[in-house]
This record gives C-alpha cells, sequence and structure tokens, in this order.
C-alpha cells in the first residue's frame, strides 16, 4: 500500500523553489510531505511549459531546479488530438500542458493535482466532481495533509463572532484590503470599530485566517438589485493569502448562508474585484449572480432568499437545483429520502461543530467557537442500499452514544453521488479534498474488492435543532419498533414529518 502522491503544477513548483520568500502555505506543503513520506512530483509536462519562458535567465533556472523532484513522464504517442476528444478543444499550448496533467490525475497516476490556476480548477470540474475533489489549491492540500496526518495535534478551523473593534487594526489580515482600499483604516475605524459591527472571523491555530463583516441594509438604501426588504450585505470577505483555497471561504460562506436563512433575509450580497477569481467561481457555485458594477469598477454578486416552496426545474438535476439555491432544496413528492444510520465516532469527525456543543465548559458560551465544517462532505460506509438520485434527502440518524445527541436525527444532507473503492488508493481519491478521515482510518477500512467502501458526496443543508429523538421518530412512524442498521429509504409522508421539525426558512 503505497503512500499517497502529489502532481504539482508549475506554478506552485516555481513558488516552492524561486529565490523570492516563500509563503508559509507553500513552504508547509513541502515539510508536511517530507515528514509523512508523501511524494511530490512534477510533469514532464512542465518541462514544456517552462521552456516556452523567453527570458534565458529564468528558464534556466527553473529547469534546474525541476530536477530536485522526481518527474511523471508523458504517455508515449498521446497526441494533442486524443486530448481535444476527451477534454475539448486546445487551443493554447498551456492548454495542452493542463489537460495532460488532468489526464495523468484522472488515470490514477496521482492521487491528487495541486495548482493555482483557477482555470484548470474549473476544467476539473467540468468533467467531474469527483475529479474536481482531487484538484486543490495549496491551501486545501496543506489543509487535506494536517487532516490526514496530524489529527490530534491540529486544531480544526474555527468560526467564531466578535465585533469589530476586537481585532487588532494591524492584524495581517487587513494587508492586502489596504492595498485594494486606500481609505480602508479610516473605513474600518468609523464604520466597523465605532458601530461595534458583527464580524466572523475563521481561526486557525489560534490566528485569523478568514474575515466576514456584516450589515444590515434595506431596500431604500443598498447596492443591491434583487428584491427584498431584509438584506445582509458582506461588507468584507477575506481570507488570508497563506490560506487562500476553497474550504475556509466555503466555511465562511456558509456562515452567512446559514445566518441569512436562520434570520429570515431576503437578499444576500457582496461586492468583487474581477481579478478575485477563487472566490468568484465559488459564489457562482451556490448560486449567487453578477447583477451590475458599481462606481468602483467592482462587481456586485447577489443571492436571492425566497421563502416559497422550492420546486422542481425538468432543465436540470435535482441536485443542481440544490446546489444553485443552497441553502434550500426541493421537497417534493418527486424527490426520494433516506435515514442514513451513523456511528457515534464517525458521526464526530463528520459533523464537528454538533460534537463541540456538548463538551462545551461551564464558562464558554455556545456557538462562541464553532469549529470548522464545509458545505462539500463525503461519508463513507458499507451499507446495502443504493442511492441514485442525485439530490435525494439525507436523513443523518446517530445511533447510541456515549455523548448527546444520543438515538437522534441530528443532520439534513443533500445527496451528490455515490461511488464504490475497492482498495485504500481508490479510497483516499474517491474522497479526495472533502474528507475529513485520517489516512490510518482510511487504510483501517480495508477497501478491497469483495469489500468495497461505499463512497457517499453530499452537500451539508443543515442540522435539526433540537435533533428529533427516537421517541419522536417512532411516534411520528418513521422508524418501527427498533431503528435501521442500514441505509433506509423513506416515503414522502415520513420525510415530511422530519422536515416539520426543522427551521428551513420557507414553504416545503
Amino acid at each position: 500500500m503505497s503512500a499517497p502522491k502529489y502532481l504539482i503544477d508549475t506554478n506552485v513548483f516555481i513558488g516552492l523553489e524561486d529565490h523570492t520568500e516563500v509563503s508559509p502555505n507553500l513552504a508547509s506543503l513541502q515539510q508536511l510531505a517530507g515528514r509523512f513520506g508523501v511524494s511530490l512530483y512534477v510533469h514532464a509536462a512542465a518541462i514544456d511549459d517552462i521552456k516556452r519562458d523567453r527570458n534565458e535567465q529564468r528558464r534556466n533556472i527553473s529547469l534546474s531546479k525541476i530536477r530536485k523532484f522526481p518527474t511523471i513522464n508523458k504517455v508515449m504517442g498521446l497526441s494533442k488530438a486524443e486530448l481535444e476528444a476527451k477534454y475539448g478543444t486546445l487551443r493554447r499550448p498551456n492548454d495542452v500542458v493542463d489537460v495532460t496533467l488532468l489526464h495523468t490525475l484522472e488515470r490514477g497516476v496521482v492521487d491528487f493535482l495541486v495548482t493555482e490556476d483557477q482555470g484548470l480548477h474549473e476544467r476539473a470540474r467540468r468533467i467531474s466532481s469527483t475529479l474536481a475533489d482531487r484538484v486543490l489549491f495549496v491551501a486545501d492540500a496543506v489543509l487535506l495533509l494536517r487532516t490526514n496526518f496530524e489529527p490530534v495535534e491540529v486544531v480544526l478551523p474555527a468560526i467564531r463572532e466578535v465585533d469589530a473593534h476586537t481585532i487588532r487594526q494591524d492584524d495581517p489580515i487587513f494587508t492586502s484590503l489596504r492595498k485594494d482600499y486606500p481609505p480602508f483604516d479610516e473605513w474600518w475605524r468609523e464604520k466597523c470599530v465605532a458601530k461595534m459591527r458583527k464580524c466572523w472571523v475563521v481561526l486557525d491555530n489560534n490566528q485569523i485566517a478568514g474575515l466576514v463583516v456584516r450589515k444590515d441594509e434595506h431596500q431604500r438604501d443598498t447596492d443591491a438589485k434583487l428584491p427584498g426588504e431584509k438584506i445582509l450585505k458582506i461588507c468584507t470577505f477575506k481570507v488570508r493569502s497563506e490560506n487562500r483555497g476553497v474550504k475556509l471561504g466555503e466555511l465562511l460562506l456558509k456562515q452567512a448562508l446559514w445566518y441569512a436563512r436562520s434570520n429570515k433575509y431576503d437578499v444576500v450580497y457582496l461586492t468583487t474585484f474581477p481579478r478575485q477569481t477563487t472566490l468568484i467561481s465559488l459564489l457562482e457555485y451556490y448560486g449567487f449572480k453578477h447583477t451590475h458594477d458599481n462606481e468602483r469598477g467592482e462587481m456586485i454578486y447577489e443571492k436571492a432568499l425566497p421563502r416559497e416552496e422550492l420546486l422542481r426545474d425538468n432543465e436540470i438535476s435535482l441536485f443542481d437545483l440544490a446546489r444553485i439555491n443552497y441553502p434550500r432544496f426541493a421537497t417534493g413528492q418527486e424527490v426520494k429520502a433516506y435515514a442514513v444510520p451513523i456511528r457515534e465516532d464517525f458521526h464526530e469527525i463528520l459533523f464537528p461543530e454538533l460534537a463541540s456543543r456538548s463538551q462545551l465548559t461551564l464558562f464558554e458560551e455556545p456557538g462562541s467557537r464553532t469549529p470548522g465544517n464545509t458545505i462539500r462532505k463525503v461519508y463513507l460506509c458499507r451499507a446495502q442500499a443504493d442511492i441514485s438520485q442525485a439530490g435525494s434527502i439525507l436523513f443523518f440518524y446517530k445511533g447510541k452514544s456515549n455523548l448527546l445527541p444520543s438515538q437522534a436525527i441530528t443532520t439534513v444532507g443533500i445527496f451528490e453521488e455515490m461511488t464504490m473503492a475497492h482498495s485504500t488508493e481508490e479510497l483516499r481519491q474517491m474522497a479526495g479534498s472533502r474528507s475529513v478521515y485520517t489516512d490510518a482510518q482510511l487504510k483501517a477500512m480495508s477497501a478491497t474488492v469483495s469489500r468495497p467502501i461505499k463512497v457517499i458526496n453530499f452537500l451539508l443543508a443543515g442540522h435539526l435543532e433540537p435533533p428529533m429523538c427516537l421517541k419522536m421518530l417512532q411516534k411520528n412512524h418513521v422508524f418501527g419498533t427498533h431503528p435501521p442498521q442500514s441505509i433506509m429509504s423513506l416515503t414522502t409522508m415520513q420525510m415530511r414529518s422530519i422536515l416539520t421539525q426543522f427551521d428551513l426558512g420557507y414553504s416545503i
């Protein structure tokens, strides 16, 4: 059983070995890989990319540096025409390099591809969500390595709600904001500190890695164009450069959308510059629309949160309907639903924020520090049942547990896809960047051809407050005398009896 293999794109490779100052996450990637025996490779196609550099001195230096890394050679006889047949038109030489890297990843030569190229991430997503989960930004690669190999020592990224005045004005999180907006210090002091504006911060090892500043607005005084009286403006949405990837941004976005749902906002919006491609991609994935530009050249992205029932659209899948309208999802008769039993230990791994609530000290306020939990999740099991309808509703039932809640449905998810892993290598690849399991846990599952592991990808839609206990489930005829031991299909009536316990913020 081999250790994970990471293929690094040219932009990451140059960053690691350049003479300029190395960012903390680039250095961490190399250090963690070396410490845990994870191999970092470059591809022979990267040499083609470097050879196109017209600066002879820089080109020669880059070519000499690449020899420090083991190289994955090209497939013999693989032509551009064959790559185009699989991946579409390749207009530029760099496009050929990009799809060559994806081809290497897709064939299973390596487990993950690390790149800062947003276009390459987008290309992978167009192929499949499973492949996209194996294409990582540097920050996400570091986070995945920490999750896989340092589960005891590492503190999960956490969200804390704070007042603006409690954040030091010289915190590094503000450095690039000052460059984008010169009057930043005055704005922060007068509009945020003086008004004690509420903020969410992402804490990673007790440092601010991400920041959201929020503000209530109304239709008569807002830059939003979508109709609605109660409007949530995200004044600042910032992830530090060394933490920039998908996971922390998704964590902050989930916090904002769940807050908007719980507090019955009509519209959520924020501004961004065109160069912030990673943020724009994240916003568009979850249904934000670019409505207009302001006078500073910023793009306004808005998302409506209607309160009427979300009806099926035959033009798109139920899953895409849920993704675009997140955190809303369809609940009609055509939508299938399942109860998914989950052991306490795996429940705490998958939903750490629920575990933390039962372990608060006497002096800690509930919700003051919530362990990080992103939207896109993966659940691993050997259940016999198959789920085929993307967009089906998953109700996670936590079995008998030492910590509360016990024997209760706690969480709602939206099913995306199910695949089968027949080895640890396949399991590692299929779990991808969504994985919250350690590498030791993946190995202990012992996936084989005869005893494969089901890999269930889903969106975390919300948690039931309070959880629906076994007695209530039996009273509402969701479960019989005994709770299910495997994935169980539910009727529409059973699904609705559970959802009535969940404040969705819209009609069902």
